[in-house]
Formats: C-alpha cells, sequence, structure tokens
C-alpha cells in the first residue's frame, strides 16, 4: 500500500508524488522494448507524465529514452523537464516537416487537443484534433500508439447507470466533442489499415491541486460563490493515477485499438463534495441551479481491472486541495467547465 502525506508542502513535492511511479508500472517499463515519445507533452499532464515514465525506466534499468514533444512556450517547463532526464524537442505538431524532422521511437503518447477555446475557432480544434493524429499515424506507423481522448465522446448518463462503458453508443454534444470522436475514427482508420497497435485512453477526469473539477468546486466554495449544481455527478482521479494507468497502457496497444475508460471508480455528487470543502474549510455553501437526472459520467471499471486501482481516494484529494488552497498554494487558472451541458467550450 503507497504511504500518502498528509500534505503537500509546495510544487516541488506535488509533481514529485504525481510522477511517483507505481511498482506494477515499472515492471511494465522493464519489459518496454524502444523509446518513449510524448506529444504534446508541455499541457497540464504532460510534464509529470513524462518525469513519471523516466523515473520508471530508470528505476527499472531500462536505459530507453524519454522525449517530450511541444511548442515549449513556457521555456521554465522545458528547463523543468530537461532537469528530470526528459531529452525535449520544440515543435509545432501542425507542420508536416516538422513531425516529419522527429526521431523514430517505438512507443507514442499523443497528449496534444484542443479544447477550450472552440467556440468561434472551430476549424482549429478540428486539425489539432483530426488532421494531427493523421499525421502522427502516417510518421509513426512502425510503432504503437496511447492516445488521449475524453469522456465528452460520450452522451450524458443517467445518474444512477454507473456511468458509460467503453461499449456503449456514442452520441458527442458540441464541436470540441465531435472533433475528439473524430480524433479516435482517425486513429481507429490507421490502426486498421497500416496495423498499428494502438490504445484509446478516455479520460474522466484528472485532478490535482491545482487544478482539476475537484478544484473548481474548492474554489468556489472558499469564494464564497454559488455552487451549480445542474450537472450534479462527476468522476474524478488522481492526476497520478491517470500517468501510470496511460503508460501502462503501452503493453495492452492492439490493432483494431483497445478502448478504455480512465475514471475513478466512485461518481461523486457535486453537492456533497461542496459540502465537505465547506467543512474544510469552516465555510458556508450556497446551492444554485436543480440537478438533472443525467451527468457526464464514465464507468472506470475495465480499465481499473486491467491497468491497476487508484491510489488517492477522493476524500485524500479533498483533503489535499483544501490545505492547498487555505495556505495560498498556486493553481492554473484553467477551469474544467465540467459544469457545461451543451458542449460548447
Amino acid at each position: 500500500m503507497v504511504e500518502l502525506p498528509e500534505t503537500i508542502a509546495d510544487v516541488e513535492s506535488l509533481e514529485e508524488l504525481l510522477s511517483r511511479p507505481p511498482e506494477r508500472l515499472v515492471r511494465s517499463m522493464r519489459r518496454l522494448d524502444g523509446d518513449v515519445m510524448i506529444l504534446g507533452a508541455g499541457g497540464k499532464m504532460g510534464p509529470t507524465l513524462a518525469r513519471m515514465a523516466r523515473r520508471a525506466l530508470v528505476e527499472a534499468e531500462n536505459d530507453r529514452r524519454v522525449i517530450a514533444v511541444s511548442r515549449f512556450s513556457d521555456a521554465a517547463a522545458r528547463n523543468r523537464l530537461q532537469a528530470w532526464g526528459v531529452e525535449t524537442i520544440a515543435c509545432d505538431l501542425l507542420e508536416r516537416a516538422a513531425i516529419d524532422r522527429l526521431p523514430d521511437a517505438a512507443n507514442i503518447v499523443f497528449m496534444t487537443g484542443r479544447k477550450f477555446g472552440s467556440t468561434g475557432l472551430e476549424s482549429l480544434t478540428w486539425a489539432m484534433n483530426t488532421h494531427l493524429p493523421a499525421m502522427v499515424c502516417e510518421r509513426f506507423a512502425n510503432g504503437r500508439i496511447v492516445a488521449f481522448s475524453t469522456g465528452n465522446v460520450y452522451p450524458l448518463m443517467p445518474i444512477d447507470s454507473g456511468g458509460a462503458t467503453e461499449s456503449e453508443p456514442l452520441a458527442p454534444v458540441g464541436e470540441y466533442a465531435m472533433s475528439c470522436l473524430g480524433r479516435e475514427r482517425i486513429f481507429t482508420h490507421f490502426s486498421r489499415e497500416s496495423n498499428i497497435p494502438m490504445a484509446l485512453i478516455r479520460l474522466n477526469y484528472a485532478n490535482e491541486m491545482r487544478y482539476g473539477t475537484l478544484v473548481d468546486i474548492a474554489q468556489q466554495v472558499l469564494a464564497e460563490t454559488p455552487v451549480d449544481v445542474s450537472m450534479g455527478y462527476l468522476n474524478a482521479i488522481w492526476q497520478g493515477d491517470a500517468n501510470a494507468m496511460a503508460l501502462m497502457a503501452l503493453e495492452h496497444c492492439q490493432s483494431p485499438p483497445w478502448v478504455v475508460n480512465v475514471a475513478g471508480p466512485d461518481t461523486l455528487r457535486v453537492r456533497d463534495v461542496a459540502g465537505k470543502f465547506a467543512e474544510l474549510f469552516g465555510r458556508p455553501v450556497e446551492f444554485v441551479g436543480d440537478e438533472a437526472s443525467d451527468a457526464l459520467l464514465s464507468n472506470g471499471r475495465q480499465g481499473l481491472a486491467r491497468l491497476g486501482q487508484p491510489t488517492v481516494p477522493p476524500e485524500r484529494m479533498m483533503r489535499w486541495i483544501a490545505d492547498w488552497l487555505t495556505r495560498g498554494g498556486p493553481t492554473l487558472g484553467k477551469a474544467t467547465h465540467f459544469q457545461t451541458r451543451n458542449g460548447k467550450f
């Protein structure tokens, strides 16, 4: 059993914990052939996922490289990755010539995508989410690919359903979600046509101290802003657990792709989460809206069974977040907008 700290002191401690590889991942990396390349590694999850891959390979005594690819508009993020032993390449992945110049790698983790700002710039969202996957598949046709997708490809599910399983008929709402289904279709096409082993990760929702669905709710309670309960239920998983599951999926790639939900085992009620934060902060909480009979919910049982059980339960995440925000810990300022029901981001 992983020993969890009572509190997370600072960003350095947080990123160490988020990138700490579980033993099952170390065993998996011991068996890994070929280098690992992470496309879109400069986002919210990418840096700690890259660091976790590197740490797992070192512990496994496997000398394969980890290569992080991103535009790296934040030089500090690139320097931090290099200090962790991760190689970096600055690259605009929408430029075909730049993709062609990337070194060969047998294991690709595709994290690139566009969500927020899609309304009004739908064409760029479709280019990032469908055209780019096609170019990546052509460039790395001899490798295996783990590609991040999203639970937004599912319809809103009845709150007592346990969430959408991987066999649920897809019904994306809005252009962003439709483009994500397009991304899955493009990857599946190339997997079938070129026999590329793949796994599609439908994530719903990763959380840590600086962002996530739980942070969104906590910040509202702390600011004494009314909490909207229209989207009355949600999924939440510790980002470190999601990182490990995505890297574990490299061993489960197949053609056609293996599709798997990455989500926590619990269906959390927004009203209860807000009430817990109100207790932890010692503040009142006010609610607005009426709970709908459905919500964006994923059933994570298959992923948890094959890729490993989560190490951090929601209760611990909430206590960490409350402590972090109370002490003025930094956040990324990127709300998830999980309450959105019309698909407009």
